[in-house]
């Protein structure tokens, strides 16, 4: 999953980023309106963690023209406490849900882990395909109750796969979701990721569809 940060703060725009890449998200960031809105305008995001009082162009205003765009990224906006009046404004202009600073990381995390996942109609933490597991809450996969060890990239794709279930998903939407601007976008990774995959599982869910892309549906003993 791929989320953008628009935080005009250095240390918090550092500490939101290394929490979620922590956490196994790729992550873009800006530190202005102006960028923020360039960015969320033209890249694809899972979700956007949004600052409303930011330099050159403020946070309700990016917000106001992505939706009049058709931008429709779940996004979180970060507001001050007392401020009652920006997250009424925030809700309006078309934010899913607000943070009000100071603000505990993990609250910022379990909502934007419920925003991706009820964007892609997904309403438990807990994502199922036949025996195979993802608990988004932990970060944890399972097949048959046993635990599966991935590394970061195999986990992002993954999830992505998993939270758009039954859905052909093409190597360029992967690409766009699950990394960052800087990543070279010619590579062969994520072929050799869901290589990896398909061998760590054991199971059979991760179907080719040639010319398309990838889907991931329960084995038919199991569908």
């Amino acid at each position: 999953m791929r989320i953008l940060v628009v935080e005009d703060d250095p240390d918090l725009n550092r500490q939101l980023v290394e929490a979620l890449k922590d956490a196994g998200y790729a992550v873009d960031t800006a530190s202005d309106g102006e960028e923020g809105h360039f960015l969320g305008d033209t890249e694809p995001y899972d979700a956007v963690v949004l600052d409303i009082g930011l330099p050159k162009m403020d946070g309700i205003s990016v917000l106001e023209e992505w939706r009049r765009e058709g931008r429709t990224m779940p996004v979180l906006i970060l507001t001050a406490r007392d401020r009652w009046s920006d997250k009424v404004a925030g809700i309006d202009a078309g934010a899913d849900d607000y943070v009000a600073k100071p603000f505990h990381m993990e609250e910022v995390l379990a909502r934007l882990r419920a925003l991706v996942r009820r964007a892609a109609g997904h309403a438990s933490a807990e994502i199922e395909c036949g025996t195979l597991r993802l608990d988004t809450r932990a970060g944890r996969v399972t097949v048959d109750g046993n635990p599966v060890k991935l590394t970061s990239h195999e986990y992002r794709l993954l999830a992505y796969l998993m939270h758009h279930m039954g859905r052909v998903v093409s190597r360029t939407e992967l690409v766009e979701h699950l990394y960052d601007q800087d990543f070279d976008r010619d590579s062969n990774t994520i072929e050799v990721f869901v290589g990896r995959l398909r061998r760590k599982l054991a199971v059979d869910v991760i179907e080719t569809v040639r010319g398309l892309g990838y889907r991931i549906s329960a084995p038919a003993n199991d569908a």
